[in-house]
């Protein structure tokens, strides 16, 4: 697979730098370079374009509000800032960039972040996922496996190693059996609800999902899923009831 990529940044050395390191990158085809982030949005929607090498401090548009016009579709290209302020790590993520280069960077580290890209689109390939977070309903019930963004990465999460999930604001965290540390997330617990399978999986409060084959005890206001004890919220009584009351 090759990937069709720009680099955008206001600083001519570190653009030639940039195409540079594209060009020598096998799997890498340069088909622009850009001063400016109007001038590469214009050649975004002439062409077709798997990645772009984006400096985020630049006149007129700045990466970060590229990255939100180009929006999550399908079809938009994949992001990998390249920057000199960390600063900008969080929003980075929070565009769905798909890694975070801080200047002066390497070869080394350039490939690193390069070869993420490549795994990212094989996957979506093989998979026939859309999107870095995409919808999947009951048409979908037989699925195994989600895909979630976990630091600038998309994992593949098997379904059955779930236990609960966890919603924190704009996170999400993945509590899985036989991991001690929760997997964690940028995503709402709702679009993850979407997701999955709801024969399997019942969101019991505002804040928690839980897996219905983890469950190891009940009560009309509780679930317990080994040693923890999730309660159940006041919107999700009806339906939780509903459900218990199959099993009694």
């Amino acid at each position: 697979m090759t990937l069709n990529c720009i680099a955008v940044d206001d600083e001519p050395l570190a653009l030639g730098l940039v195409c540079k390191f594209i060009e020598q990158t096998p799997f890498l085809n340069l088909v622009g370079r850009y001063s400016g982030a109007v001038d590469a949005l214009k050649a975004i929607h002439q062409q077709k374009i798997d990645l772009i090498f984006l400096d985020i401090q630049m006149p007129d548009l700045n990466g970060i509000e590229l990255a939100r016009v180009l929006g999550k579709g399908a079809e938009t290209p994949r992001v990998i800032f390249t920057t000199a302020y960390n600063q900008f790590a969080l929003e980075g993520y929070k565009v769905d960039a798909l890694d975070y280069l801080l200047k002066p960077f390497n070869y080394e580290e350039f490939l690193r972040a390069a070869q993420k890209a490549l795994n990212y689109h094989e996957l979506l390939n093989r998979s026939n996922v859309a999107a870095p977070s995409p919808v999947v309903t009951d048409e979908h019930a037989d699925d195994d496996y989600l895909f979630l963004k976990v630091e600038y990465q998309l994992v593949r999460i098997a379904l059955d190693d779930i236990l609960y999930i966890e919603g924190l604001k704009d996170y999400v965290k993945v509590h899985l059996k036989g991991v001690d540390k929760a997997t964690l997330s940028l995503t709402s617990l709702k679009a993850l609800e979407e997701k999955l399978p709801s024969k399997r999986f019942m969101r019991v409060h505002r804040s928690f999902i839980v897996s219905l084959d983890k469950v190891t005890s009940m009560t009309k206001n509780s679930v317990q899923i080994g040693k923890m004890i999730i309660a159940v919220g006041d919107q999700y009584k009806e339906a939780f009831s509903q459900f218990v009351g199959k099993w009694i």
